[in-house]
């Protein structure tokens, strides 16, 4: 289907076989063949993401106040898996972008292809990839002396809050990888990453900033998988008097559901909308 993907089975027409399905299955070859033929980039951003948990944990650590004086790794961690899934999001925009530059998503809309299946195969490739690097940040954090408290099924239900994030924040990826055009777009989509994450309770508590900033730190979506996930795993956190902070396991739920139910839907009309 493409010049740089790795070969991949033929899109399977067979009658009466759900396309999307098989449509689908194949694309998702392609982008993991993709990334078995070139794990570069991949390697670097878990390079990256480890490299950002040794920062802050062995640079920064003894420069800030954990609550109630606990752990500054345990209470660290939590924030940097959910800084993780946010830094997916030029990943995604990149992958595409880039299939939108060479034309390979003209190539596909021209094939008897099923029109969800290659939004659908980048969402479940970029997972699978979540997936893995957030092994290897938990691993990372059991390293310098993370642990999770709450007992095997709260620690579960932190790491699929995590993961549903990251699913939420794919569609975000897509649909900017839709909309955008060149290197300097995305340089912009990877430039908001950041300011998207500490504008959070991941490293500062909302409560010490203004008091509008901090309504908008509160509310963020990512402080609420933060909040959410410290409570699960039993780490400290910053707490909070505010409804935001006294509801954040609901609204960790509540918010990825949100961006699905934007972005996704916005991402196929921008898919079916591409001159081609």
């Amino acid at each position: 289907m493409s010049a740089t993907s790795m070969p991949a089975p033929a899109v399977d027409l067979t009658p009466g076989r759900p396309a999307l399905l098989t449509d689908s299955g194949t694309l998702i070859w392609r982008g993991l063949a993709r990334w078995r033929r070139d794990p570069g980039p991949l390697i670097a951003s878990l390079g990256f993401n480890i490299l950002i948990v040794l920062m802050f944990a062995y640079l920064f650590g003894g420069a800030l106040q954990v609550p109630g004086g606990g752990s500054y790794r345990e209470f660290l961690m939590p924030g940097m898996y959910v800084m993780t899934m946010v830094f997916g999001i030029s990943l995604t925009t990149i992958a595409v972008a880039e299939d939108l530059e060479r034309g390979v998503t003209d190539r596909l809309r021209s094939m008897p292809v099923s029109p969800l299946a290659p939004l659908v195969g980048r969402a479940v490739a970029d997972m699978l990839f979540a997936l893995v690097t957030l092994a290897v940040l938990l691993l990372t954090g059991l390293a310098i002396g993370w642990r999770a408290h709450g007992g095997a099924g709260a620690t579960l239900a932190a790491v699929g809050l995590i993961l549903l994030l990251r699913f939420a924040l794919i569609w975000v990826g897509i649909f900017l990888g839709l909309v955008t055009r060149g290197q300097t777009a995305v340089v912009a989509v990877q430039t908001l990453e950041f300011p998207l994450g500490f504008l959070s309770n991941a490293f500062v508590a909302p409560s010490t900033m203004t008091a509008w900033l901090g309504a908008v730190a509160a509310w963020n979506p990512l402080s609420a998988t933060v909040g959410a996930t410290r409570e699960l795993f039993g780490n400290p956190g910053w707490g909070g008097d505010s409804w935001a902070a006294q509801h954040y396991p609901w609204l960790a739920v509540l918010w990825p559901v949100v961006l699905v139910a934007v972005f996704l839907p916005l991402s196929v009309a921008r898919y079916r909308r591409l001159a081609g």
